[in-house]
């Protein structure tokens, strides 16, 4: 995965013309780090470099995070994510009404707008059926 990754990543900085040093600047990370991950000489960057990845190419953050597999599938609306099979009927309840909460979601203040709200509730969506997965396993 880091191998892929890196391969990737080196595409899309290639793709629009960049030099490591001007991603690393746009960044705000080392160019050394960016040389390491494309030449999968370190491990796929956390979700916080990531970000700032994404922010400076202009590119898609959930393409990243898909990408360096933090996310299992594409990012798909949560209503087309099949549900588990293990999953009861009080996990399903519980699962819509976290996601149908209409309680204005915010950041630094700022209320968010309908696309990064999608967002949030498709990576909320797998980590909430991971994390009941999880939880069955251990009973």
């Amino acid at each position: 995965m880091d191998q892929e990754f890196g391969v990737y990543l080196k595409q899309i900085r290639e793709e629009k013309g960049w030099s490591i040093s001007r991603l690393a600047q746009a960044a705000e990370i080392s160019g050394s780090q960016i040389s390491r991950i494309e030449n999968g000489l370190r491990g796929v960057p956390k979700p916080q470099t990531l970000r700032k990845i994404a922010d400076a190419l202009d590119v898609p953050y959930e393409e990243l995070m898909s990408q360096a597999g933090y996310l299992e599938t594409e990012a798909v609306p949560a209503a087309e994510l099949s549900v588990p099979v293990w999953a009861t009927a009080k996990d399903k309840r519980d699962f819509k009404k976290m996601l149908e909460d209409d309680g204005e979601l915010m950041f630094d203040g700022i209320p968010l707008n309908q696309e990064d709200k999608q967002r949030i509730k498709d990576v909320l969506t797998g980590l909430f059926w991971e994390a009941k997965k999880m939880n069955k396993r251990k009973k």
